[in-house]
C-alpha cells in the first residue's frame, strides 16, 4: 500500500526556522534508510503557509488569500509518500524518525487512494485505463534519453580526439579490469581488459556516453541510445515495446550499476539500453 506520511506544521515551522545542522543530518540518515529499504518514493520540506496561497472555490468564483492562515496545528510542514507493506509497517518507520522539529510535534499516515477502491463504480475498466494511461504519460516526461557510442577498442583514441576538437571534456571513466564485477568468460577478447568499459564526456551542453564494447566490431552504426526511466514497470514495458519485431540483446536483470538494464534492438537495428537510475546514487 502506498501512504502520505505527513509533518505536522509547528510554531518554529511556520516561524521559518531553519532545522540546526544535527537535525538535518539524522534525517538525511534516516531518508538513507528509507531509500535503501525501497520504501521512499518521494519527501518533500514545505516553507512557511505565510509564503503560500489558498484557492476558494465557490461555484464558478475562485478567490484567492495569501497566507500566513491560522491554526498551525491543521497546516502542514512536510511529507514523504512510501510504499509498505501495510499500516503497521508505515507506523514502525515513523517510530524510528527523529522528532523533525524543535518542540514536540506530529506525523500523520494517510493511506492513498488506489484504483482498486474505485472498482465498483468502474464497471467496464475504463477509469482504470485511464489511470494508467495517465500514470505512463507522467513517467515518461521524465525519461532521458542519451548517445552511447562504441569505438570497438578505439574509445581512448576518440576521447582525446574530441577534446582535442570539440573541447570535450571527460568525467567517468572505467576500464574493464577496474569493474567490481568480472566481465562473465569468454565475453572480453584477449588484450581488451584495459580497454574503457564505460566513459562519460561532455559536448558543451551535452552529455555523452562511450565505450569500447566487447570486441572490435561495432554494431548499430557505432552507437546505441541510453534510455532511463523512472521504475522497473516503466523498463519492463519500453524493453518490450521495443523488443516487438526487434532482437531482446541482454534481457532485463539487477547489475552492479542499476536496479533493472537490458539492451534491445529495434526493429530498424537501432540498439537501446533501458535503465533505471540507481536510487543510492545522486542524479543529475
Amino acid at each position: 500500500m502506498r501512504v502520505m506520511v505527513i509533518v505536522k506544521a509547528t510554531g518554529s515551522s511556520e516561524a521559518g526556522e531553519i532545522p540546526d545542522p544535527e537535525l538535518m543530518a539524522d534525517m538525511g540518515k534516516f531518508n538513507d534508510e528509507l531509500i535503501a529499504a525501497g520504501i521512499m518514493e518521494a519527501g518533500e520540506g514545505l516553507k512557511p503557509s505565510s509564503t503560500g496561497v489558498r484557492v476558494r472555490f465557490s461555484g464558478k468564483n475562485r478567490t484567492v488569500t495569501d497566507g500566513p492562515f491560522a491554526e498551525t496545528k491543521e497546516l502542514i510542514a512536510g511529507y514523504w509518500l512510501w510504499e509498505v507493506r501495510d499500516l503497521d509497517e508505515a507506523i514502525e518507520w515513523v517510530k524510528r524518525c527523529p522528532n523533525p522539529m524543535r518542540e514536540d510535534s506530529d506525523i500523520e499516515i494517510r493511506p492513498l487512494y488506489e484504483m482498486e477502491d474505485f472498482a465498483s463504480m468502474d464497471d467496464s475498466g475504463e477509469l482504470a485505463q485511464q489511470d494508467l494511461a495517465q500514470r505512463v504519460e507522467v513517467s515518461m516526461q521524465s525519461a532521458q534519453v542519451q548517445p552511447y557510442l562504441f569505438f570497438g577498442g578505439r574509445c581512448e583514441e576518440a576521447l582525446e580526439f574530441y577534446k582535442q576538437a570539440l573541447n570535450a571534456k571527460v568525467g567517468m571513466l572505467l576500464r574493464h579490469c577496474d569493474s567490481p564485477e568480472p566481465a562473465p568468460a569468454g565475453t572480453l577478447p584477449e588484450g581488451f581488459e584495459n580497454k574503457i568499459m564505460h566513459a562519460e564526456f561532455t559536448v558543451g551542453k551535452a552529455t555523452l556516453m562511450a565505450s569500447d564494447g566487447c570486441g572490435d566490431s561495432v554494431d548499430s552504426g557505432g552507437f546505441s541510445l541510453a534510455l532511463t526511466v523512472p521504475t522497473e514497470d516503466d523498463a519492463h514495458r519500453v524493453f518490450n515495446a521495443l523488443a516487438a519485431g526487434g532482437k531482446p540483446v541482454m534481457p532485463l536483470g539487477k547489475t552492479f550499476w542499476s536496479p533493472c538494464f537490458g539492451v534491445v534492438a529495434d526493429p530498424f537495428g537501432v540498439g537501446w539500453m533501458v535503465m533505471v537510475p540507481d536510487p543510492n546514487q545522486p542524479q543529475s
